[in-house]
Parts: C-alpha cells; sequence; structure tokens
C-alpha cells in the first residue's frame, strides 16, 4: 500500500528531490519581504474582529456614517482593500523566496490553476449567497439575515470562504514554484482557525440575542 502510494506521488513531484530539500533551501528569512507578509495575512482578521466587535458595543461606524448600513459597507471596502494588499504583499514575499519546482510538469501549471480556480468558486459562491453585509460582518451591525444560508457552497463546507482563501495562497505558492509560501499557507490556516474561535460563538450569541428577544416579544 504504502509502495503504491509512493508511486502515485512520484507522478506528480520528485520524491527524491524533496526529500533532500533543507529549511535553508526553500525560506530566506534576511528578505524582509516575507516577515511584512506574514504581519499581513495577521492583521486583517484581527483588526476587523476587533472593529466589528467594537462597532457591536459602541456602534461607532453606524453613528460616524449616519446608518448601519453604510457603516457596513464601508467597512467591507476596507476588508476588501486590505484583502487586496494582503495578497499583493503575499506575492512580492514569494518572489524574494528561493524558486524549487515542486511539481512534474504537466501538473505543475494544471493543480495550481486547479486549487484557485476552486478557491476562487468558494469564495465567490459565498459573497454571492451571503451578500455584501452578510459577507462583511454585518450582523455586528445589527443587519441581521433571515436564515440560515443552507445552499452551496455551505452545503459542504462549513467556512468556504476561508477554505477557499486557503485554497488560493497554496496554488499561488505552487504556480510560482515557491516552497516557503506552502508554510505561509499553513500559517494562513491556523490564523484563519484561531479567528473563526472568536467569530463562530460570538456571530451565534448576536443570532440567539435576536432569538431570545423575538420570543419575549
Amino acid at each position: 500500500m504504502d509502495f503504491a502510494l509512493a508511486e502515485i506521488l512520484d507522478k506528480f513531484v520528485d520524491v527524491n528531490q524533496l526529500r533532500s530539500l533543507r529549511l535553508e533551501d526553500i525560506v530566506d528569512t534576511s528578505q524582509p519581504a516575507l516577515f511584512v507578509s506574514l504581519a499581513a495575512i495577521v492583521f486583517n482578521p484581527t483588526a476587523w474582529n476587533i472593529v466589528a466587535r467594537n462597532e457591536y458595543a459602541n456602534k461607532t461606524l453606524t453613528r460616524l456614517f449616519g446608518s448601519a448600513r453604510r457603516g457596513c459597507y464601508f467597512l467591507a471596502l476596507m476588508i476588501f482593500s486590505f484583502g487586496i494588499l494582503r495578497d499583493h504583499l503575499y506575492q512580492t514575499a514569494l518572489l524574494t523566496q528561493p524558486r524549487v519546482p515542486l511539481l512534474r510538469s504537466p501538473y505543475d501549471t494544471q493543480l495550481p490553476a486547479i486549487a484557485f480556480s476552486l478557491g476562487q468558486l468558494f469564495v465567490l459562491t459565498s459573497t454571492w449567497a451571503l451578500g455584501v453585509t452578510g459577507t462583511f460582518l454585518g450582523d455586528y451591525f445589527g443587519i441581521l439575515m433571515d436564515a440560515r444560508v443552507e445552499g452551496f457552497p455551505f452545503n459542504v463546507l462549513r467556512d468556504p470562504m476561508y477554505v477557499g482563501s486557503t485554497l488560493c495562497f497554496a496554488a499561488t505558492a505552487l504556480w510560482y514554484e515557491r516552497p516557503v509560501g506552502l508554510l505561509i499557507t499553513l500559517f494562513v490556516y491556523v490564523v484563519y482557525a484561531i479567528a473563526l474561535r472568536f467569530e463562530g460563538p460570538f456571530t451565534d450569541k448576536i443570532y440567539a440575542s435576536r432569538a431570545a428577544t423575538k420570543k419575549e416579544e
């Protein structure tokens, strides 16, 4: 069984080359762009959670923009813009790191393209299903959905937007043949997992509070 798995794996990657790689062969810690990228990856979900919780408690953006919806749209614009900046910093960081071919031809282009397309599919269909306010923390502004979204992609994944984003990070690393990108992708996964531990229960609390209020009424 192990031999068969090794044969299948060797069809896609040069296993002997991967075994010979050392950490210094794939990570250049002298490049500041690497740490800037990691900082941006941590900053985004951390900042938006802080801003959203402040909004829930103090209605800062609602008061500033005159309505909850306009405040949410402003936050959506910020999250989207900083997401683009984060992706740019990630790409810049990859290009400063050692290049090591990871996949055999033609899989070196096919697999990254498939992974990126799948990741984008999850992200875009999630946004379509949730809408702007559903996607960009509208519940913290008091803009709640009438019912839980259960269609695609939420019927196959619990957190399709985070899964899709993580897939795109991995696909980009494979496309540019930068193994360090896979380590960054693992870092992204950990950051998202931590963010979800804060976001999920708090969102559940918001909807539970609404349900309790309706019941009392």
